[in-house]
């Protein structure tokens, strides 16, 4: 008996029950039509290049814990060591072994056989090979000990700055023309498709909450630090 993935499930089954209650909606939206009213539209999948978006979020707010990090070694100020792993592990488990691996795997081949960005995919693929071993050096360095060691919280320091300098333009290109391109060669129903397909595979990595679950871990990071409020980076003026 094959066995059956219980999330892959469970979204079929609501998308199914979404597609019910339209019709439903359909057959008595005459009379509400006809005074005036709108039937609500069904809610669409997420496509894939806004899933990969919104998971460059989860990046970016790491990046600014990185640089709090940073300032807070160069200066002399407390750096919970745990603070800083879990933020390079989050790194390395959400952007480096899934986000990025679905670029790789989904991505770039199709942008490679279109022959469209060629160049640039080249780059952003060293970029994700640099960024695991700057990723490697951070974590082996998070540590009591090693932030107290002046050498080692030298080279953390540089890997996190580095990892910042690269990955701000880095994510920036990849939103701009990378996954605008991208969706420009997609036959519309194999991408609607391939958001299923990344859906499916941030659950099975991630459980039920998959990228929620992961923002609230930053979140938490943020708090221990205290910048999670949005109104610490306003300026002063």
């Amino acid at each position: 008996m094959n066995s059956v993935d219980p999330a892959f499930e469970r979204r079929r089954l609501l998308r199914l029950s979404a597609a019910t209650a339209g019709g439903v909606l359909l057959s008595s939206a005459g009379d509400r039509t006809a005074a005036g009213d709108v039937a609500a539209a069904p809610a669409e999948e997420v496509p894939p290049t806004e899933d990969l978006m919104r998971e460059h979020g989860v990046l970016k707010r790491v990046l600014l814990i990185y640089e709090e990090a940073e300032r807070r070694l160069q200066h002399g100020r407390d750096l919970p060591p745990e603070a800083l792993r879990e933020s390079a592990d989050i790194i390395r488990t959400f952007i480096e072994q899934y986000h990025e691996k679905l670029e790789e795997n989904y991505v770039f081949p199709r942008l490679r056989k279109a022959g469209r960005l060629v160049d640039t995919v080249a780059v952003l693929t060293t970029q994700h090979e640099m960024g695991r071993i700057l990723t490697r050096r951070i974590l082996a360095g998070a540590t009591a000990q090693g932030l107290a060691d002046e050498h080692t919280r030298e080279r953390v320091v540089n890997a996190m700055r580095s990892f910042d300098r690269m990955y701000a333009p880095h994510e920036a290109r990849e939103d701009t023309v990378v996954f605008p391109t991208f969706r420009d060669i997609m036959p519309a129903r194999e991408f609607a498709e391939m958001g299923e397909r990344f859906e499916d595979e941030e659950h099975r990595r991630f459980g039920a909450a998959g990228f929620t679950g992961v923002v609230d871990r930053v979140a938490g990071i943020e708090r221990k630090l205290d910048i999670y409020q949005l109104s610490k980076f306003t300026p002063r003026v």
